[in-house]
């Protein structure tokens, strides 16, 4: 019988963590399956849902002493992986932090936690601001499973306004980018349009990505007083109106739905 090389790590943690969970509420309108990889994240959106999630301010959830990878992450993942070996449904990494956040140049917990799934059978959707090194790191795991994906959020076309609400994340054509060249690997592609900010700049961006992008996703603004300032019936409308004339897949939230 082999023998995983993280059975030979010491563990320190008592009891058993779940890392790969089926989500609740609006969150398994994204995917069937997830998992965080690290605790925090670096990019500091100004509309993130993290801090809240892990009841953290914006302050700690965005802090570098507070952003590491989860405790015996791999290990635990591992294990989580073999009790889901075959199943097709998609992972997704991730929805309370960011899989290529700066710190996993150094920390390669992405790489490694990809290795796992793939050994196991596993579809992995990937869903980031991180631009694309990551990609073009792990494009070899990626390609290992043609169900895999490549996501990425994008909420605004001008870099300015960009780094207005999301700081520190790599800039909108770079997240553009990311998608050309994973639609060239033959890497399935879908974008999060959520939370949506400016509907102009929805517009924009379903112009400028939808030749090399499978699926969109899109979903409103919680939560935030900007959202008041959006007449989300018309948007609901027009974007629809949008992607059916350009044949895309689409998902429309249940939050836009509903407004």
């Amino acid at each position: 019988m082999q023998i995983s090389i993280f059975d030979t790590i010491p563990i320190h943690t008592p009891n058993r963590k779940n890392i790969i969970y089926e989500p609740t509420g609006r969150a398994l309108e994204y995917s069937p399956l997830a998992a965080n990889l690290y605790q925090g994240c670096a990019h500091a959106c100004t509309y993130c849902f993290g801090p809240a999630n892990a009841r953290k301010t914006r302050e700690e959830f965005h802090n570098p002493d507070y952003i590491k990878p989860r405790e015996d992450i791999l290990y635990h993942l591992e294990k989580d992986a073999k009790g889901y070996a075959g199943d097709t449904r998609p992972i997704l990494l991730s929805f309370i932090t960011d899989p290529y956040q700066p710190l996993e140049k150094d920390m390669n917990i992405t790489r490694e936690a990809l290795k796992i799934l793939m050994a196991n059978d596993l579809t992995v959707t990937i869903l980031t601001k991180g631009g694309t090194w990551g990609l073009l790191r792990d494009k070899d795991l990626l390609q290992m499973n043609p169900a895999n994906s490549w996501a990425v959020s994008l909420t605004c076309s001008n870099p300015e306004v960009s780094n207005k609400w999301e700081p520190f994340a790599a800039p909108p054509e770079e997240r553009i980018d990311s998608l050309k060249i994973a639609h060239e690997l033959g890497i399935n592609t879908w974008v999060s349009f959520e939370p949506v900010l400016y509907p102009k700049a929805v517009y924009r961006l379903l112009d400028k990505t939808y030749p090399f992008v499978d699926h969109y996703k899109v979903g409103k603004l919680n939560e935030h007083p900007h959202a008041r300032t959006i007449n989300w019936k018309e948007f609901r409308e027009e974007i629809i109106y949008r992607l059916e004339k350009l044949g895309k897949s689409y998902y429309i939230k249940k939050d836009l739905l509903d407004a």
